[in-house]
C-alpha cells in the first residue's frame, strides 16, 4: 500500500531533488569548484588562526629582536613588517576580520535588499513608488562616499565597517530581486493564490521568496568580493579598527611606511594578491550560482 505524502513532503522532496541537480550543476563547473575550493583553504586558515599562529606573535613588544623590512627568505616565509612582525602571521589574523566584514556585511546588504526588492515588485500604488524612490535614492549615491561619511561618525570598529558597508550595498541587490519578483507576479500560481484569498503575507512568504530565492544566492557570492574590497578600502583609508588586522590594514601600514618606494615589496604584494585571489574565488563561485539559477546563461 503506497504511502500519501503530505503537501509539506512533497515540497520538501521538490527542493531535496532540485538542490541535488543544483549541486550536480555546480560540480560541472571546473571555474566554480576552483573558487569554492579556495574559499574553503582560506577559511579554515581563517577559523585555525589561534591553531596557525599564537596571537603572541602579534605583539609588538615581543618583536624587539626580529629584524625590520627582511624580505621573504627561508626563515621568513613572507617577510617582516616595519615592527618585524612575520607578515604570515598578520595575513593569518587578518583573514578572520576581511572575512568577517564581508560576509556579515554582505548578509545585511542581501537581507535589506531582498525585502525591499519583493516589496517594490509586490506592491503597486503609492507604497510601491514609495519603495521604489528609496531604492532608487540609495543606487545613484555614491556607496564609498557614503561608507567613508558613516565610517568617520560612528566609533571606529569591526562592527562600525559592517554596518556601513550594509547600509550602502544594498540597492543593487533591491533592484535585481524587485526584477525577479515582477516576473514572479504574472505567474498563474500566483494568481489563483490571490483569488483563493491569499493575503500579501502569504504570497510574500509561501510564493515570492522562493521564486527570488536562487537569484539572491547568487548575488550573494558576487556581493561578497566587493565587501570585502570595500572593507579593505576604508581600512586604508585609515577608517578601520587599528587594533584589529586584517588585509586592508596591512597595505594601510605599508603605505604609512612607503613601502611601494622604499623597495619593501612583499609587504604590498602579499596582502594585495590576497584581496585579488579570495575577490575572484567569490566571483567565480557566484557566476557558476549565476548560471546554475539563470538558464539563459547556462544554455550559453
Amino acid at each position: 500500500m503506497s504511502t500519501v505524502l503530505s503537501p509539506r513532503a512533497v515540497a520538501f522532496n521538490r527542493r531535496k531533488a532540485a538542490a541535488g541537480r543544483a549541486w550536480k550543476m555546480f560540480l560541472q563547473d571546473p571555474a566554480g569548484v576552483f573558487g569554492a575550493v579556495v574559499l574553503v583553504i582560506v577559511s579554515l586558515i581563517a577559523i585555525l588562526a589561534p591553531v596557525i599562529a599564537d596571537r603572541s606573535m602579534l605583539d609588538v613588544t615581543q618583536q624587539l629582536d626580529q629584524p625590520r623590512y627582511a624580505p621573504p627568505s627561508a626563515e621568513h616565509l613572507l617577510g617582516t613588517d616595519n615592527y618585524g612582525r612575520e607578515l604570515w602571521v598578520r595575513m593569518v589574523w587578518g583573514a578572520r576580520v576581511s572575512l568577517l566584514v564581508g560576509l556579515a556585511a554582505t548578509a545585511m546588504s542581501m537581507i535589506i535588499g531582498t525585502i525591499m526588492g519583493m516589496a517594490a515588485g509586490h506592491f503597486t500604488g503609492f507604497l510601491g513608488g514609495l519603495i521604489m524612490r528609496i531604492i532608487d535614492f540609495f543606487l545613484v549615491l555614491p556607496s564609498l562616499l557614503l561608507a567613508i561619511v558613516l565610517s568617520s561618525v560612528l566609533d571606529r570598529g569591526v562592527w562600525t565597517i559592517v554596518l556601513a558597508i550594509g547600509i550602502t550595498s544594498w540597492a543593487g541587490t533591491a533592484r535585481v530581486v524587485r526584477a525577479q519578483t515582477l516576473s514572479a507576479e504574472s505567474r498563474l500560481y500566483i494568481e489563483r493564490a490571490r483569488v483563493l484569498g491569499a493575503g500579501h503575507w502569504h504570497i510574500i512568504v509561501k510564493h515570492l521568496f522562493p521564486a527570488v530565492l536562487p537569484l539572491v544566492m547568487a548575488n550573494t557570492t558576487l556581493t561578497v568580493g566587493t565587501a570585502i574590497i570595500a572593507e579593505s578600502t576604508l581600512a586604508f583609508l585609515g577608517l578601520g579598527d587599528t587594533t584589529q588586522q586584517s588585509w586592508g590594514t596591512i597595505l594601510k601600514n605599508a603605505m604609512d611606511v612607503s613601502a611601494a618606494t622604499s623597495g619593501y615589496w612583499w609587504y604590498i604584494l602579499t596582502p594585495g594578491v590576497a584581496i585579488v585571489i579570495v575577490v575572484l574565488a567569490f566571483t567565480l563561485v557566484g557566476r557558476a550560482f549565476e548560471s546554475i539559477a539563470n538558464p539563459t546563461l547556462r544554455s550559453r
